[in-house]
Protein backbone atom coordinates (compact mmCIF):
# COMPACT_ATOMS: atom_id res chain seq x y z
CA UNK A 1 0.00 0.00 0.00
CA UNK A 2 1.26 3.46 -0.98
CA UNK A 3 -0.31 6.73 0.05
CA UNK A 4 0.07 10.49 -0.06
CA UNK A 5 -1.93 13.40 1.36
CA UNK A 6 -2.80 16.36 -0.83
CA UNK A 7 -5.19 19.21 -0.01
CA UNK A 8 -6.10 17.46 3.25
CA UNK A 9 -7.20 14.39 1.33
CA UNK A 10 -5.45 11.07 1.66
CA UNK A 11 -4.91 9.04 -1.52
CA UNK A 12 -4.10 5.32 -1.33
CA UNK A 13 -2.69 3.08 -4.03
CA UNK A 14 -2.98 -0.66 -3.61
CA UNK A 15 0.31 -1.68 -5.22
CA UNK A 16 3.24 -0.46 -7.28
CA UNK A 17 1.45 -1.21 -10.55
CA UNK A 18 -1.45 1.06 -9.66
CA UNK A 19 0.87 3.75 -8.30
CA UNK A 20 2.82 3.84 -11.56
CA UNK A 21 -0.33 4.03 -13.65
CA UNK A 22 -1.89 6.80 -11.58
CA UNK A 23 1.35 8.83 -11.72
CA UNK A 24 1.46 8.80 -15.53
CA UNK A 25 0.66 11.94 -17.52
CA UNK A 26 -2.88 11.78 -18.88
CA UNK A 27 -3.29 9.82 -22.09
CA UNK A 28 -6.21 8.19 -23.83
CA UNK A 29 -4.78 4.67 -23.75
CA UNK A 30 -4.60 4.57 -19.97
CA UNK A 31 -8.18 5.84 -19.74
CA UNK A 32 -9.21 3.14 -22.19
CA UNK A 33 -7.51 0.55 -19.97
CA UNK A 34 -9.17 2.10 -16.88
CA UNK A 35 -5.85 2.52 -15.06
CA UNK A 36 -5.41 6.31 -15.29
CA UNK A 37 -5.76 8.78 -12.44
CA UNK A 38 -9.29 10.08 -11.90
CA UNK A 39 -8.11 13.67 -11.49
CA UNK A 40 -5.05 15.89 -11.74
CA UNK A 41 -4.93 15.94 -7.93
CA UNK A 42 -4.83 12.15 -7.70
CA UNK A 43 -2.11 12.11 -10.36
CA UNK A 44 -0.01 14.53 -8.31
CA UNK A 45 -0.58 12.52 -5.14
CA UNK A 46 0.63 9.41 -6.95
CA UNK A 47 3.77 11.24 -8.07
CA UNK A 48 4.47 12.38 -4.52
CA UNK A 49 4.18 8.79 -3.32
CA UNK A 50 6.21 7.44 -6.25
CA UNK A 51 9.06 9.85 -5.51
CA UNK A 52 9.55 8.14 -2.14
CA UNK A 53 9.81 4.60 -3.56
CA UNK A 54 13.37 3.16 -3.40
CA UNK A 55 14.73 2.00 -6.74
CA UNK A 56 15.43 -1.40 -5.15
CA UNK A 57 11.69 -1.91 -4.83
CA UNK A 58 11.40 -2.48 -8.58
CA UNK A 59 13.61 -5.55 -8.23
CA UNK A 60 11.35 -6.96 -5.54
CA UNK A 61 7.79 -5.93 -6.49
CA UNK A 62 7.40 -6.99 -10.11
CA UNK A 63 4.66 -5.37 -12.17
CA UNK A 64 4.23 -8.45 -14.38
CA UNK A 65 4.71 -11.83 -12.61
CA UNK A 66 8.08 -13.51 -13.12
CA UNK A 67 6.52 -16.94 -13.57
CA UNK A 68 4.12 -15.76 -16.28
CA UNK A 69 6.28 -13.52 -18.43
CA UNK A 70 9.62 -14.08 -20.17
CA UNK A 71 10.20 -10.34 -20.53
CA UNK A 72 10.06 -9.99 -16.75
CA UNK A 73 12.46 -12.91 -16.42
CA UNK A 74 14.80 -11.26 -18.93
CA UNK A 75 14.71 -7.98 -16.99
CA UNK A 76 15.43 -9.59 -13.64
CA UNK A 77 17.88 -12.27 -14.76
CA UNK A 78 19.99 -9.85 -16.81
CA UNK A 79 20.05 -7.07 -14.22
CA UNK A 80 23.62 -5.98 -13.49
CA UNK A 81 23.90 -5.47 -9.74
CA UNK A 82 27.43 -4.05 -10.03
CA UNK A 83 26.34 -1.33 -12.44
CA UNK A 84 23.30 -0.65 -10.28
CA UNK A 85 25.42 -0.12 -7.16
CA UNK A 86 26.16 3.62 -7.68
CA UNK A 87 22.43 4.41 -7.67
CA UNK A 88 21.06 1.53 -5.57
CA UNK A 89 20.54 3.74 -2.50
CA UNK A 90 18.33 6.25 -4.31
CA UNK A 91 14.58 6.71 -4.31
CA UNK A 92 12.79 7.54 -7.57
CA UNK A 93 12.79 11.22 -6.60
CA UNK A 94 16.48 11.13 -5.70
CA UNK A 95 17.16 9.37 -9.01
CA UNK A 96 15.55 12.26 -10.89
CA UNK A 97 17.71 14.77 -9.03
CA UNK A 98 20.83 12.69 -9.68
CA UNK A 99 20.09 12.38 -13.41
CA UNK A 100 19.80 16.15 -13.67
CA UNK A 101 23.02 16.76 -11.71
CA UNK A 102 26.46 17.35 -13.17
CA UNK A 103 27.62 14.12 -11.55
CA UNK A 104 25.50 12.16 -14.03
CA UNK A 105 27.59 12.91 -17.09
CA UNK A 106 27.72 10.83 -20.26
CA UNK A 107 30.34 8.42 -18.93
CA UNK A 108 28.45 7.80 -15.69
CA UNK A 109 25.14 7.29 -17.48
CA UNK A 110 26.76 4.72 -19.75
CA UNK A 111 28.23 2.96 -16.72
CA UNK A 112 24.90 2.53 -14.91
CA UNK A 113 22.72 1.81 -17.98
CA UNK A 114 22.59 -1.97 -17.53
CA UNK A 115 21.81 -1.47 -13.84
CA UNK A 116 18.62 0.44 -14.67
CA UNK A 117 15.49 -1.61 -15.27
CA UNK A 118 12.74 -0.39 -17.64
CA UNK A 119 10.40 0.09 -14.69
CA UNK A 120 12.95 2.37 -12.97
CA UNK A 121 13.30 4.42 -16.15
CA UNK A 122 9.53 4.65 -16.59
CA UNK A 123 9.04 5.63 -12.96
CA UNK A 124 11.51 8.48 -12.99
CA UNK A 125 10.16 9.76 -16.32
CA UNK A 126 6.76 10.23 -14.64
CA UNK A 127 8.33 12.77 -12.28
CA UNK A 128 10.05 14.74 -15.02
CA UNK A 129 8.99 17.76 -17.03
CA UNK A 130 9.60 17.76 -20.77
CA UNK A 131 12.76 19.81 -20.35
CA UNK A 132 14.10 17.23 -17.86
CA UNK A 133 13.53 14.41 -20.35
CA UNK A 134 15.37 16.39 -23.02
CA UNK A 135 18.31 17.38 -20.85
CA UNK A 136 19.04 13.88 -19.55
CA UNK A 137 18.56 12.17 -22.92
CA UNK A 138 21.01 14.65 -24.44
CA UNK A 139 23.71 13.39 -22.06
CA UNK A 140 23.26 9.75 -23.08
CA UNK A 141 25.70 8.46 -25.72
CA UNK A 142 24.79 5.30 -27.61
CA UNK A 143 26.85 4.39 -30.70
CA UNK A 144 26.17 1.46 -33.05
CA UNK A 145 27.75 0.24 -36.28
CA UNK A 146 27.08 -1.93 -39.32
CA UNK A 147 28.37 -0.20 -42.48
CA UNK A 148 28.55 3.22 -40.88
CA UNK A 149 28.64 4.80 -37.43
CA UNK A 150 25.33 5.88 -35.91
CA UNK A 151 24.74 7.90 -32.75
CA UNK A 152 27.84 10.06 -32.52
CA UNK A 153 27.34 13.35 -30.61
CA UNK A 154 26.31 16.14 -32.95
CA UNK A 155 25.04 13.72 -35.60
CA UNK A 156 21.56 12.73 -36.74
CA UNK A 157 20.78 9.90 -39.14
CA UNK A 158 17.71 9.31 -41.31
CA UNK A 159 15.91 6.13 -42.24
CA UNK A 160 14.98 6.47 -45.90
CA UNK A 161 11.47 4.96 -46.14
CA UNK A 162 10.56 4.49 -49.83
CA UNK A 163 7.28 2.61 -49.35
CA UNK A 164 4.88 1.91 -52.22
CA UNK A 165 1.24 0.69 -51.99
CA UNK A 166 1.79 -2.07 -54.59
CA UNK A 167 5.48 -2.73 -53.90
CA UNK A 168 6.36 -1.43 -57.35
CA UNK A 169 10.12 -1.81 -57.73
CA UNK A 170 10.26 1.25 -59.99
CA UNK A 171 8.22 3.35 -57.56
CA UNK A 172 10.36 2.26 -54.60
CA UNK A 173 13.55 2.96 -56.55
CA UNK A 174 12.31 6.46 -57.44
CA UNK A 175 11.58 7.30 -53.80
CA UNK A 176 14.88 5.77 -52.71
CA UNK A 177 16.94 7.80 -55.14
CA UNK A 178 14.95 10.92 -54.30
CA UNK A 179 15.90 10.45 -50.66
CA UNK A 180 19.54 9.82 -51.41
CA UNK A 181 19.72 13.03 -53.44
CA UNK A 182 18.39 14.87 -50.38
CA UNK A 183 21.09 13.27 -48.23
CA UNK A 184 18.82 10.79 -46.45
CA UNK A 185 19.48 7.12 -45.82
CA UNK A 186 22.43 6.89 -43.45
CA UNK A 187 20.43 5.06 -40.75
CA UNK A 188 18.96 2.49 -43.13
CA UNK A 189 17.05 2.22 -46.38
CA UNK A 190 14.00 0.44 -45.03
CA UNK A 191 10.90 -0.68 -46.92
CA UNK A 192 7.58 -1.60 -45.32
CA UNK A 193 6.31 -4.10 -47.89
CA UNK A 194 2.61 -4.25 -48.72
CA UNK A 195 2.90 -7.99 -49.43
CA UNK A 196 4.18 -11.03 -47.57
CA UNK A 197 5.03 -12.80 -50.82
CA UNK A 198 8.43 -14.36 -50.30
CA UNK A 199 9.51 -14.03 -53.98
CA UNK A 200 8.60 -10.33 -53.91
CA UNK A 201 10.40 -9.78 -50.59
CA UNK A 202 13.44 -11.43 -52.14
CA UNK A 203 13.28 -9.08 -55.14
CA UNK A 204 13.13 -6.09 -52.82
CA UNK A 205 16.21 -7.28 -50.94
CA UNK A 206 18.15 -7.77 -54.15
CA UNK A 207 17.11 -4.38 -55.53
CA UNK A 208 18.22 -2.55 -52.38
CA UNK A 209 21.47 -4.45 -52.28
CA UNK A 210 22.12 -3.74 -55.97
CA UNK A 211 21.84 0.02 -55.47
CA UNK A 212 23.97 -0.02 -52.30
CA UNK A 213 26.67 -2.17 -53.88
CA UNK A 214 26.65 -0.46 -57.29
CA UNK A 215 27.22 2.98 -55.79
CA UNK A 216 29.24 1.76 -52.77
CA UNK A 217 26.88 3.48 -50.35
CA UNK A 218 28.03 3.10 -46.74
CA UNK A 219 24.60 2.23 -45.39
CA UNK A 220 22.42 -0.80 -44.79
CA UNK A 221 19.08 -2.02 -46.10
CA UNK A 222 16.10 -3.69 -44.48
CA UNK A 223 12.80 -5.08 -45.68
CA UNK A 224 10.51 -4.71 -42.67
CA UNK A 225 8.73 -8.03 -42.88
CA UNK A 226 8.03 -10.52 -40.11
CA UNK A 227 11.13 -12.11 -38.62
CA UNK A 228 10.06 -15.57 -39.84
CA UNK A 229 10.03 -14.27 -43.41
CA UNK A 230 13.50 -12.82 -42.93
CA UNK A 231 14.76 -16.19 -41.70
CA UNK A 232 13.37 -17.83 -44.82
CA UNK A 233 15.02 -15.16 -46.98
CA UNK A 234 18.36 -15.85 -45.32
CA UNK A 235 17.88 -19.57 -45.98
CA UNK A 236 17.28 -18.75 -49.66
CA UNK A 237 20.54 -16.79 -49.83
CA UNK A 238 18.99 -13.32 -50.09
CA UNK A 239 21.31 -10.38 -49.25
CA UNK A 240 19.82 -9.51 -45.85
CA UNK A 241 21.55 -6.75 -43.89
CA UNK A 242 19.28 -6.16 -40.90
CA UNK A 243 16.60 -8.27 -39.24
CA UNK A 244 13.46 -6.29 -38.44
CA UNK A 245 10.71 -6.99 -35.95
CA UNK A 246 8.05 -5.08 -34.04
CA UNK A 247 8.34 -5.85 -30.33
CA UNK A 248 6.34 -5.19 -27.17
CA UNK A 249 6.84 -5.20 -23.42
CA UNK A 250 5.13 -8.42 -22.36
CA UNK A 251 5.38 -12.03 -23.44
CA UNK A 252 1.68 -12.12 -24.29
CA UNK A 253 1.92 -9.03 -26.52
CA UNK A 254 4.96 -10.46 -28.29
CA UNK A 255 3.02 -13.67 -28.79
CA UNK A 256 0.44 -11.55 -30.58
CA UNK A 257 3.23 -10.43 -32.91
CA UNK A 258 4.08 -14.09 -33.48
CA UNK A 259 7.46 -13.91 -31.75
CA UNK A 260 9.34 -14.82 -28.60
CA UNK A 261 12.87 -14.26 -27.35
CA UNK A 262 14.13 -17.58 -28.72
CA UNK A 263 12.94 -16.70 -32.23
CA UNK A 264 14.64 -13.31 -32.09
CA UNK A 265 17.86 -14.97 -30.93
CA UNK A 266 17.68 -17.42 -33.84
CA UNK A 267 17.22 -14.57 -36.31
CA UNK A 268 20.10 -12.58 -34.81
CA UNK A 269 22.45 -15.54 -35.16
CA UNK A 270 21.33 -16.13 -38.74
CA UNK A 271 22.06 -12.50 -39.66
CA UNK A 272 25.41 -12.54 -37.89
CA UNK A 273 26.40 -15.64 -39.85
CA UNK A 274 26.18 -13.63 -43.09
CA UNK A 275 29.00 -11.28 -42.01
CA UNK A 276 27.64 -8.42 -44.14
CA UNK A 277 28.65 -5.60 -41.80
CA UNK A 278 31.91 -3.81 -42.51
CA UNK A 279 32.31 -1.71 -39.35
CA UNK A 280 30.23 -3.58 -36.79
CA UNK A 281 27.82 -6.40 -36.12
CA UNK A 282 24.68 -4.68 -34.84
CA UNK A 283 22.25 -6.55 -37.10
CA UNK A 284 18.83 -5.99 -35.49
CA UNK A 285 16.24 -3.29 -36.14
CA UNK A 286 13.23 -2.99 -33.81
CA UNK A 287 10.14 -0.81 -33.74
CA UNK A 288 7.84 -0.17 -30.80
CA UNK A 289 5.03 2.17 -29.82
CA UNK A 290 2.95 3.00 -26.77
CA UNK A 291 -0.32 1.08 -26.80
CA UNK A 292 0.74 -2.18 -28.42
CA UNK A 293 0.28 -4.19 -25.21
CA UNK A 294 -3.13 -2.66 -24.56
CA UNK A 295 -4.28 -3.22 -28.15
CA UNK A 296 -3.60 -6.94 -27.77
CA UNK A 297 -5.12 -7.09 -24.25
CA UNK A 298 -1.72 -8.11 -22.89
CA UNK A 299 -0.82 -5.24 -20.53
CA UNK A 300 -1.46 -6.98 -17.18
CA UNK A 301 -2.96 -3.76 -15.81
CA UNK A 302 0.32 -1.89 -16.38
CA UNK A 303 0.18 1.60 -17.88
CA UNK A 304 1.11 1.90 -21.52
CA UNK A 305 4.27 3.94 -21.05
CA UNK A 306 5.74 1.42 -18.61
CA UNK A 307 4.84 -1.39 -21.02
CA UNK A 308 6.67 0.54 -23.73
CA UNK A 309 9.78 0.86 -21.57
CA UNK A 310 9.71 -2.89 -20.96
CA UNK A 311 9.94 -3.43 -24.72
CA UNK A 312 13.31 -1.71 -24.55
CA UNK A 313 14.58 -4.55 -22.35
CA UNK A 314 13.84 -6.92 -25.22
CA UNK A 315 15.67 -4.64 -27.66
CA UNK A 316 18.64 -4.11 -25.36
CA UNK A 317 19.19 -7.87 -25.08
CA UNK A 318 19.86 -8.07 -28.84
CA UNK A 319 22.17 -5.02 -29.25
CA UNK A 320 20.28 -3.46 -32.18
CA UNK A 321 21.70 -1.10 -34.74
CA UNK A 322 18.44 0.84 -34.58
CA UNK A 323 15.26 0.97 -32.55
CA UNK A 324 12.54 3.53 -32.96
CA UNK A 325 9.23 4.36 -31.39
CA UNK A 326 6.51 4.86 -34.01
CA UNK A 327 5.04 7.25 -31.54
CA UNK A 328 1.74 8.39 -33.04
CA UNK A 329 1.08 5.52 -35.42
CA UNK A 330 -1.28 3.37 -33.35
CA UNK A 331 -3.87 6.15 -33.19
CA UNK A 332 -5.85 8.49 -30.93
CA UNK A 333 -7.23 5.59 -28.89
CA UNK A 334 -3.79 5.52 -27.24
CA UNK A 335 -2.37 9.00 -27.81
CA UNK A 336 -5.27 11.35 -28.44
CA UNK A 337 -3.72 14.61 -29.60
CA UNK A 338 -0.54 16.49 -30.35
CA UNK A 339 0.16 17.17 -26.67
CA UNK A 340 0.01 13.48 -25.77
CA UNK A 341 2.08 12.46 -28.81
CA UNK A 342 4.78 15.02 -27.99
CA UNK A 343 5.00 13.90 -24.38
CA UNK A 344 5.11 10.22 -25.35
CA UNK A 345 7.86 10.81 -27.89
CA UNK A 346 10.04 12.55 -25.31
CA UNK A 347 9.36 9.82 -22.73
CA UNK A 348 10.21 7.02 -25.15
CA UNK A 349 13.41 8.70 -26.28
CA UNK A 350 14.48 9.37 -22.69
CA UNK A 351 13.77 5.84 -21.47
CA UNK A 352 15.45 4.20 -24.45
CA UNK A 353 18.58 6.29 -24.21
CA UNK A 354 18.77 5.85 -20.43
CA UNK A 355 18.68 2.07 -20.94
CA UNK A 356 21.54 2.27 -23.46
CA UNK A 357 19.62 2.01 -26.73
CA UNK A 358 20.10 3.86 -30.04
CA UNK A 359 16.60 5.31 -29.85
CA UNK A 360 15.10 7.01 -32.87
CA UNK A 361 11.57 8.23 -33.45
CA UNK A 362 9.04 8.13 -36.23
CA UNK A 363 7.61 11.58 -35.53
CA UNK A 364 4.15 10.81 -36.83
CA UNK A 365 0.39 10.83 -36.45
CA UNK A 366 -2.65 9.27 -38.06
CA UNK A 367 -5.15 11.44 -39.87
CA UNK A 368 -7.93 10.81 -37.33
CA UNK A 369 -5.82 12.05 -34.40
CA UNK A 370 -6.19 15.58 -33.01
CA UNK A 371 -2.74 16.52 -34.29
CA UNK A 372 -1.18 18.21 -37.29
CA UNK A 373 2.21 18.87 -38.86
CA UNK A 374 2.88 21.81 -36.55
CA UNK A 375 2.78 19.38 -33.62
CA UNK A 376 5.25 17.17 -35.46
CA UNK A 377 7.53 20.16 -36.08
CA UNK A 378 7.50 20.81 -32.34
CA UNK A 379 8.30 17.19 -31.44
CA UNK A 380 11.01 16.96 -34.09
CA UNK A 381 12.67 20.12 -32.78
CA UNK A 382 12.52 18.93 -29.18
CA UNK A 383 13.91 15.49 -30.07
CA UNK A 384 16.66 17.07 -32.15
CA UNK A 385 17.81 19.06 -29.13
CA UNK A 386 17.57 15.88 -27.03
CA UNK A 387 20.10 14.05 -29.21
CA UNK A 388 17.75 11.88 -31.28
CA UNK A 389 19.62 9.02 -32.97
CA UNK A 390 17.58 8.98 -36.17
CA UNK A 391 14.27 10.00 -37.71
CA UNK A 392 12.22 8.87 -40.69
CA UNK A 393 12.40 10.32 -44.20
CA UNK A 394 9.29 9.86 -46.35
CA UNK A 395 8.63 11.68 -49.65
CA UNK A 396 6.48 14.68 -48.73
CA UNK A 397 6.05 13.33 -45.17
CA UNK A 398 3.03 11.35 -46.47
CA UNK A 399 3.44 7.59 -46.44
CA UNK A 400 1.18 6.46 -49.28
CA UNK A 401 1.41 2.78 -48.30
CA UNK A 402 0.87 2.95 -44.53
CA UNK A 403 -1.47 5.98 -44.81
CA UNK A 404 -0.06 8.11 -42.02
CA UNK A 405 1.87 11.36 -41.70
CA UNK A 406 5.57 11.26 -40.81
CA UNK A 407 8.60 13.45 -41.52
CA UNK A 408 10.07 14.29 -44.90
CA UNK A 409 13.54 14.58 -46.39
CA UNK A 410 13.07 18.35 -46.06
CA UNK A 411 12.35 18.01 -42.34
CA UNK A 412 15.72 16.32 -41.94
CA UNK A 413 17.36 19.22 -43.75
CA UNK A 414 15.59 21.65 -41.41
CA UNK A 415 16.68 20.04 -38.18
CA UNK A 416 20.25 19.52 -39.37
CA UNK A 417 20.57 23.17 -40.41
CA UNK A 418 18.89 24.44 -37.24
CA UNK A 419 21.09 22.48 -34.83
CA UNK A 420 24.23 21.96 -36.91
CA UNK A 421 23.79 18.18 -36.96
CA UNK A 422 25.85 15.97 -39.27
CA UNK A 423 25.28 12.76 -41.20
CA UNK A 424 26.97 9.54 -40.16
CA UNK A 425 30.61 10.32 -41.04
CA UNK A 426 31.08 7.55 -43.62
CA UNK A 427 27.83 8.51 -45.33
CA UNK A 428 28.80 12.20 -45.27
CA UNK A 429 32.03 11.35 -47.11
CA UNK A 430 30.04 9.42 -49.71
CA UNK A 431 27.62 12.33 -50.24
CA UNK A 432 30.56 14.63 -50.91
CA UNK A 433 32.21 12.13 -53.22
CA UNK A 434 28.96 11.78 -55.19
CA UNK A 435 28.62 15.59 -55.46
CA UNK A 436 25.33 15.52 -53.56
CA UNK A 437 26.70 17.79 -50.82
CA UNK A 438 29.58 20.24 -50.73
CA UNK A 439 32.50 20.13 -48.31
CA UNK A 440 30.36 21.83 -45.65
CA UNK A 441 27.60 19.23 -45.95
CA UNK A 442 25.16 21.48 -47.81
CA UNK A 443 23.09 20.12 -50.69
CA UNK A 444 24.33 20.88 -54.18
CA UNK A 445 22.29 21.31 -57.34
CA UNK A 446 21.98 17.94 -59.08
CA UNK A 447 22.67 17.78 -62.79
CA UNK A 448 20.48 15.68 -65.09
CA UNK A 449 23.39 13.34 -65.79
CA UNK A 450 24.00 12.54 -62.14
CA UNK A 451 24.75 8.80 -61.80
CA UNK A 452 21.80 8.23 -59.47
CA UNK A 453 19.38 9.87 -61.90
CA UNK A 454 20.76 7.82 -64.75
CA UNK A 455 20.27 4.71 -62.66
CA UNK A 456 16.60 5.60 -62.20
CA UNK A 457 16.28 5.74 -65.98
CA UNK A 458 17.79 2.28 -66.23
CA UNK A 459 21.16 3.49 -67.50
CA UNK A 460 24.50 2.60 -65.98
CA UNK A 461 26.83 5.60 -65.57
Amino acid sequence: MYQATLSRRSYRFSDLRQLMAKASPARSGDYLAEVAADSAEERMAARIALAEVPLKTFLQQLLVPYEQDEVTRLIIDSHDALDFAPISHLTVGDFRDWLLSEQADSAMLAQVATGITPEMAAAVSKLMRNQDLILVAKKCRVITRFRNTIGLPGHLSVRLQPNHPTDSLQGIAASMLDGLLYGSGDAVVGINPASDSLPLLEKLNYMLDDVIQRFAIPTQSCVLTHVTNTLRLIERGAPVDLVFQSIAGTEAANRGFGINLALLAEAQQAALSLNRGTLGNNVMYFETGQGSCLSSNAHHGVDQQTCEARAYAVARHFSPLLINTVVGFIGPEYLYDGKQIIRAGLEDHFCGKLLGLPLGCDVCYTNHAEADQDDMDTLLTLLGTAGLTFLIGVPGADDIMLNYQSTSFHDALYIRELLGLKHAPEFADWLTKMHITDDLGRLRDTAANHPLLLALQGERP
